[in-house]
């Protein structure tokens, strides 16, 4: 009985939890996750974005609001463009992991 107490102390409180449900559904578009990747390899603005998504740059830019929102992208401005960038290491580490979980080799059952 002493051990179920343990993980339960343990567990985050609901409201950590909650956000962090929330963190995951925001990878779970694919729109945002190539959005992600291209700004893992460099900054970029809404013009580069869309050129190198082959998107309409409201739709990107309707996506980098949500990015902004979930505090995983940063923009900048650069003169009369804005230029978005990856908010901080975490993001990039999250990226990085979930593309390395992904393309491993399956092992067979």
């Amino acid at each position: 009985m002493a051990q179920n107490t343990d993980i339960l102390q343990k567990i985050p409180d609901e409201d950590v939890l909650i956000d962090l449900a929330e963190l995951f559904k925001i990878f779970g578009d694919s729109t945002r996750i190539r959005i992600l990747h291209a700004l893992l390899q460099k900054s970029r603005s809404v013009t580069e974005l869309s050129d190198a998504l082959k998107m309409e740059q409201s739709a990107v830019s309707h996506q980098l609001k949500i990015l902004r929102t979930s505090k995983l992208v940063r923009s900048r401005r650069e003169g009369k463009m804005m230029i978005y960038e990856l908010s901080d290491d975490h993001v990039s580490s999250i990226m990085n992991q979930g593309l390395e979980h992904v393309t491993e080799p399956k092992e067979e059952a």
